[in-house]
């Protein structure tokens, strides 16, 4: 398989448009600092690795911080990144949350054409996705809307009719769920 759409992965040509290439959400426990994000950014540059969203900051430890990184590839590509990570200098912990029970939120501020004639259109759209409105003016309203990324984005296509006018949108945020329903 040597075309466009494939790569040399550690000697393996892995096709980047497979069906096998899913989402994986990796949280990464760093000495606070900004070089380690500096380097984690670097790996992931140097070797090619691509990252849907990233998220940066402190944890409960004083001196350390928590990134959540969100990736897409084949198992073996985010065992790779993994394996790169744990090489990376201030990286004291890797855990890839994919294969067991995790939360993930995202939040996103959207900030909408509103005339006062659509308003009601609007926050019943805001009120389905138990968002809420944090600013209005004349003219605009700015929804803030927390979530999975699948809600955060059907959030952003229903509210695209009206006009978006600013979007801002949060990497996720992850930590491992504890209780699995075992009892």
């Amino acid at each position: 398989m040597n075309n466009s759409n494939s790569q040399k992965l550690t000697g393996k040509s892995v096709n980047v448009d497979s069906p096998r290439k899913s989402r994986h959400t990796i949280s990464v426990l760093v000495d606070h600092n900004l070089n380690a994000l500096s380097r984690i950014l670097g790996m992931f540059n140097g070797r090619g690795f691509d990252i849907d969203s990233i998220s940066f900051g402190k944890g409960q430890q004083p001196g350390l911080a928590r990134i959540t990184i969100t990736t897409r590839g084949d198992n073996s590509v985010v065992e790779q990144i993994t394996k790169q990570l744990h090489n990376v200098i201030d990286v004291v912990k890797v855990k890839d949350l994919t294969f067991e029970p995790f939360v993930a939120r995202e939040l996103a501020l959207i900030k909408v054409t509103a005339p006062a004639s659509r308003r009601s259109e609007i926050m019943q759209i805001v009120n389905v996705f138990r968002a809420k409105i944090i600013d209005i003016s004349p003219d605009k309203l700015t929804i803030e809307v927390t979530g999975n990324s699948d809600k955060i984005t059907a959030a952003l296509g229903m509210l695209r009719q009206f006009g978006l006018v600013e979007v801002a949108r949060t990497g996720s945020v992850a930590l491992t769920r504890e209780f699995t329903g075992d009892t």
